[in-house]
């Protein structure tokens, strides 16, 4: 049975409709880092028919090619998807938008998703769908980011609780409670397995992003993320408040060159059909 679109996968859409240019200067260098882990967990090599589904600017269906792979990517954001068509010629790329992608049964040996997972309202119905597409067999690797997040994953969260700033009506409180899981290793390996894979196993891959304020700063003033919505919504003063807070919070992170080194978290799970 097809799932439903929920509102969660609705208020995502509107968050990053026409943002890949500002995704792409801003936060796709940090979700590149799990990217050689992510693939070998899909043992994805030469001759390999790979989906790469969330493929934002391309970055993993790029990799993937790189290793002889041949690649189909998605994403349900137009303005990705050019910026992927450009980086990528080798690769197919696409808009489809999860739970509902336009392959047949069976017609991928691997398919790939970094950090798509979050951004999803109904999980389980999402990974069903992937283990539909995947041939029997067949291998499927995700990242997430792990909860509560890291220190440098939580400094926007808390220059914008800082600056006393107010949740908008738009922005999503979360998943609904029944379609929700723990963020962690045993979480999201269980959320594999009630969607019918099997083998599933999961690690917790731990990385200090470097850039400077400046450039970790440009994707929320953008727009970029739910973090970025929560900034662009409020009003010019508790912007300014939270612009504020992130600079004196930043200096926890900053080296002797200026530049912050912020400590991340992700979760690495493989699975089988």
């Amino acid at each position: 049975m097809p799932v439903s679109v929920t509102g969660f996968d609705k208020s995502e859409r509107l968050m990053w409709a026409g943002r890949g240019a500002a995704y792409a200067g801003s936060f796709a260098k940090l979700c590149a880092y799990p990217v050689p882990q992510l693939l070998d967990a899909a043992e994805v090599g030469p001759g390999v028919r790979m989906l790469d589904v969330g493929t934002g600017p391309g970055t993993v269906a790029a990799a993937g090619c790189a290793r002889g792979a041949t690649v189909t990517a998605v994403d349900s954001e137009p303005s990705m998807v050019d910026l992927a068509r450009l980086s990528v010629p080798g690769a197919d790329v696409r808009v489809a938008v999860l739970p509902e992608l336009p392959f047949d049964d069976g017609e991928f040996d691997a398919v790939v998703g970094n950090f798509v997972l979050n951004h999803v309202g109904q999980p389980k119905g999402a990974l069903t769908e992937l283990r539909r597409v995947v041939r029997p067999d067949g291998r499927i690797a995700l990242t997430i980011w792990a909860a509560p997040p890291a220190p440098g994953h939580a400094l926007l969260g808390r220059a914008i609780q800082a600056a006393g700033a107010v949740r908008p009506p738009h922005l999503p409180a979360g998943l609904a409670r029944e379609e929700d899981f723990p963020r962690d290793e045993s979480g999201l390996t269980g959320l594999m397995e009630s969607a019918g894979l099997r083998e599933a196993a999961c690690e917790t891959l731990r990385w200090g992003h470097r850039a400077t304020a400046e450039e970790w700063w440009s994707g929320p003033a953008a727009g970029v993320a739910f973090g970025g919505q929560m900034v662009q919504s409020q009003t010019p003063q508790v912007r300014a408040e939270i612009k504020r807070h992130f600079d004196l919070l930043s200096t926890e992170f900053a080296g002797p060159d200026g530049v912050l080194t912020l400590p991340h978290a992700a979760l690495l799970a493989r699975a089988r059909h």
